[in-house]
């Protein structure tokens, strides 16, 4: 009909806007961001919203004559990733493992007659 405003179809606005304003992204190195350092992981979570890992450091205590080993695992970071940022952390740990296993630093996992 003639003089009728169109309305934009809402549903396909998101979407456009997400081509529209796809940027480039340059990487800008902060120096005095600091490095954390861990010897182990405790634990590896995913929510469905993140993925939370918590790495940790040991402390080993005073040895003690005719005493067993004993220690301290302490947090040192709890790194928390957004879905995209968890992808890219795996698809970059594979490489590496990838990279390890060429180089022979370490060995692939045998897999037995019950691993899928």
């Amino acid at each position: 009909m003639a003089g009728e405003n169109k309305r934009p179809n809402i549903a396909s606005a998101p979407a456009e806007a997400q081509r529209q304003q796809a940027a480039t992204l340059r990487y800008v190195d902060l120096p005095e961001c600091g490095e954390t350092f861990a010897d182990s992981i405790h634990s590896v979570f995913f929510d469905g919203q993140t993925m939370r890992i918590e790495f940790c450091v040991t402390r080993m205590d005073d040895v003690k004559k005719d005493a067993p080993l004993t220690g301290r695992r302490y947090p040192a970071c709890r790194l928390v990733l957004a879905p995209a940022a968890a992808i890219d952390l795996i698809n970059r740990m594979q490489q590496a493992a990838s990279a390890l296993q060429q180089a022979g630093v370490v060995k692939a996992q045998q897999k037995g007659p019950d691993a899928p």
